[in-house]
Order: structure tokens, then C-alpha cells, then sequence
């Protein structure tokens, strides 16, 4: 807690030039696949906006345990990451279930994308990925998380992003963490443990895709993907604000812009 109140300063000037963040269609062919062979209509169900995405997550908490230690697969889209977990009787890790979850959310027409929250080291050995997922009935970004099955409130029950957790954790102001969220159906977690000390430490800084689509994870040869981080003025390494990287292993490049500009990060969909 400490660390993260040192990183309250952004720079709300901060132009310096981000691509815009595009969700793919959930008329994807990719997308399509999806919502069929998983049934996803009918996981989701009838409901309003907001009980599908909550259906949604707790179905994708409920249906693969959670391995934080496990290999990822070679193939990391959603259909090939359950067929895996189900014939190797194996858990993923929460990168995987974050994948899982945003392409059931995007076949269904709800833009998300998957944030991996880390740390104010450049180097650690553990960081956490949740969703942030747009909702049109509310007209703003919900903290999902399917490795906890967790979602956030304040005091009156309002649903709560990403941002507003990590700003209201920094001020000592009132979170509410839903009462069954749990870690694999073994171990309810509490606002304490969960928010205020493995959270808080990962809250840091965060990092997305520029582009949430299908299979953004499964590194093909000749694959570009771009992420875009957000960093606060106390952050290690502000430089350089764009780096590219090929990977020889696996001919995929890598491209990350860095901003200190929260607006441009959590833009809504257009």
C-alpha cells in the first residue's frame, strides 16, 4: 500500500502518440465458433447486460481451476484452452482465464480486454490479469476478475473499474468485494487480503492489448501484437515511450507504448 501511494501522480497532458484500442467483431468467423461450440447463449443467458457478464464470469471460474505455476498450452484461444484443460485434467493459469473470458465476452457483442496488473519492479516473479469490461448499461469500465470470480463496489454498491479501485485504495476509501469470491471453490478471499495487499501490489502499473481479438495469444510466426502500458510519474522505466522487439524463438514482434496519461488508457469503446 505504501509503494502504490507513491504512484497516485499522472499526467493528464501526457499526448504522446497511443494507437486507439479496437475490439474485434463478434461477427469474426473465430468469434462465431465460439458462441456456438460453447453454448455461450445459453451460459449467458436471458438476463440484462450485466448478468451476462457476471454469468459469464462465473462460468469460466467454475468450469477451470486455477494454476498459477502450470505451462501455458501452445494454443491459447478459448475453445483450444478448455479442450486442454479438460483432457489433461489441468488448471491454467490467470493470464489463460482472462483469454478464456474475454473471447467469450467479445462472440457475444461485449467489449473487453485483458489487463495484466503488475508490480513496480521490472523484474518479479508474480503479477495477476483480470478483465475490464465495458458495460453500456453503465456506461463505464467493471473490474472482472474470473481467477477469484471477483468484482468490486464502493459503499453503495455501485460496480467498480479498475481505476476507481486503484485510486480508492490509494485515498483509504471504502471497497466492498462480493462476498463469494473465492480462489478455486476452496478459499473465499477478503477485501484485506485480496484488495489491500496482493492487489495493491499489483496495481502498479498495467499493460493491455491494443487489439482484443481471438488467438491475440498464441504466438504465430510473423505475428505482430502491440500492448499499451500505463504508468504513473513514479514509475522505474518511463523511457523509451515506444520499443519494439522481435523474438528470434518465434519471429513474433512485439511493440509497447508507454503512456502516463489515464484517459488515453481507459478510453471507452468507440
Amino acid at each position: 500500500m505504501e509503494i502504490l501511494k507513491k504512484a497516485e501522480k499522472y499526467n493528464y497532458a501526457d499526448n504522446r502518440f497511443v494507437p486507439k484500442f479496437n475490439y474485434q467483431s463478434q461477427d469474426n468467423p473465430n468469434l462465431i465458433k465460439i458462441r456456438k461450440e460453447l453454448k455461450l447463449d445459453s451460459i449467458a443467458g436471458n438476463g440484462n447486460e450485466l448478468s451476462k457478464i457476471f454469468n459469464l464470469m462465473h462460468w469460466v471460474h467454475n468450469l477451470i481451476r486455477h494454476d498459477g505455476s502450470s505451462d501455458n498450452p501452445t494454443l491459447k484461444n478459448a475453445i483450444d484452452l478448455i479442450k486442454v484443460c479438460k483432457k489433461e485434467n489441468r488448471g491454467v493459469n490467470c493470464r489463460m482465464l482472462a483469454t478464456i473470458l474475454n473471447e467469450c465476452y467479445l462472440s457475444l457483442g461485449i467489449q473487453s480486454r485483458y489487463i495484466t496488473c503488475m508490480p513496480r519492479e521490472t523484474k518479479f516473479d508474480d503479477c495477476h490479469v483480470i478483465n475490464m469490461v465495458y458495460s453500456k448499461e453503465l456506461n463505464k469500465w467493471i473490474w472482472i476478475d474470473p481467477t477469484f470470480d471477483a468484482y468490486v463496489m464502493d459503499e453503495k454498491g455501485n460496480l467498480l473499474g479498475i481505476q476507481e479501485v486503484r485510486e480508492r485504495l490509494i485515498k483509504g476509501q471504502t471497497l466492498v468485494l462480493n462476498a463469494d469470491a473465492n480462489w478455486n471453490r476452496e478459499q473465499l478471499q477478503t477485501k484485506e487480503g485480496y484488495l489491500e495487499t496482493y492487489m495493491a501490489k499489483n496495481l502498479y502499473r498495467l499493460q493491455t492489448p491494443l487489439k482484443s481479438a481471438y488467438d491475440t495469444e498464441t504466438w504465430k510466426s510473423g505475428q505482430e501484437i502491440t500492448y499499451v502500458e500505463l504508468l504513473p510519474l513514479d514509475g522505474i522505466e518511463q523511457a523509451p515511450q515506444k520499443k519494439e522487439e522481435t523474438y528470434t524463438e518465434t519471429n513474433v514482434k512485439f511493440t509497447i507504448y508507454k503512456t502516463n496519461n489515464p484517459d488515453l488508457f481507459w478510453t471507452k469503446p468507440e
